[in-house]
């Protein structure tokens, strides 16, 4: 999930908001000022159940952050870069730039996330009950009570054993544990993922046929995206456990086909093209070093009258194969 705006950086860490939190924060924001606060306190002016959706709202995201703070904390401690943090519709993604790489780190960067959220969940309970002990006004204790909760339901959600969700990387890493595969033990995780999301699409669905209406389909959708979270890392964990230990020089060509730079496309389609059975050719400049490809579909889209034109000059130069020039360049 991409960011829309940028925040700054956290130890290091850079964070960002997905235009998407509006959705959820207004949706935060409108449920506790017009519904539960004032059912739960009423009789107060309108504007103090606005101020106290907001301050509720905005302390919520922050608890995100703090989850997500967790993880990338303890992911840089075990030797995994991360990437940057994003705030968005379902919550937040810190984007790791690696695995952890055993399954001892694999566990303690999932189980960090919940263990933070359960902590701030006692932290705003007890908070609660404190205000309320020394007759703080009943809505500010009300705002500490749902920000305990909120983060108790945070933190068991999280704690479902199915990926993507922390539970399921969990999981993954006691799997990883006891058998040794890690490739298994992610496609156990995901596979355990996409369940617990269609049990959430049934189950969202039969709410809203009851009558539920939007929190209904608010469930079956959030089921979707799980489902399809994890078959995109059921698909990832295959294909790394496929090419896993596989070299780039087992799967190219060896003793590659070369083009100069200095090549029209005219000799290169009557040289090159019809000789080696090839559809891209690596374009190397005099002193034998790389600086570009050419491709035939490269070749297909310029204009015949062009080829015998087109030759291998210096950067800037547009007719040029596999040259830094501009859009008519071959094999850029």
């Amino acid at each position: 999930m991409s960011e829309t705006f940028r925040l700054g950086h956290i130890f290091g860490v850079r964070v960002g908001v997905n235009w998407s939190v509006v959705v959820i924060f207004a949706l935060i924001t409108v449920g506790l000022a017009a519904g539960r606060f004032p059912l739960l306190y009423p009789d107060l002016a309108a504007g103090a159940y606005v101020a106290a959706g907001l301050v509720a709202g905005v302390v919520f995201f922050a608890s995100l952050l703090a989850h997500e703070m967790a993880h990338a904390v303890v992911a840089k401690r075990n030797g995994v870069p991360v990437e940057a943090i994003t705030l968005w519709l379902f919550g937040g993604v810190a984007k790791l730039e690696g695995e952890p790489t055993t399954p001892g780190a694999d566990f303690r960067v999932a189980a960090v996330g919940p263990a933070v959220s359960l902590v701030l969940a006692l932290v705003f309970a007890l908070l609660g009950l404190l205000l309320d002990a020394v007759g703080a006004p009943e809505l500010i204790v009300g705002v500490a009570l749902w920000l305990g909760l909120i983060n108790a339901v945070l933190a068991v959600f999280n704690l479902v054993p199915a990926a993507p969700l922390d539970g399921g990387r969990i999981l993954r890493s006691l799997v990883w544990w006891r058998t040794g595969d890690r490739t298994r033990a992610a496609i156990t995780a995901a596979h355990a993922g996409r369940v617990f999301g269609w049990f959430l699409i049934a189950v969202g669905v039969g709410i809203a046929v009851l009558g539920a209406g939007i929190g209904g389909l608010w469930l079956a959708f959030i089921g979707w995206f799980i489902t399809m979270a994890a078959r995109g890392e059921e698909d990832y964990a295959r294909m790394s456990g496929t090419l896993a230990g596989v070299t780039v020089g087992e799967v190219m060509s060896p003793d590659p086909v070369t083009v100069p730079s200095g090549t029209t496309v005219d000799h290169f389609i009557d040289e090159y093209v019809f000789a080696h059975n090839f559809s891209t050719f690596p374009v190397v400049g005099e002193s034998g070093n790389p600086v570009g490809v050419i491709a035939l579909r490269d070749v297909k889209a310029m204009p015949p009258a062009q080829r015998a034109q087109t030759t291998g000059g210096g950067p800037g130069r547009s007719t040029a194969v596999g040259d830094g020039g501009d859009h008519r360049a071959v094999g850029r």
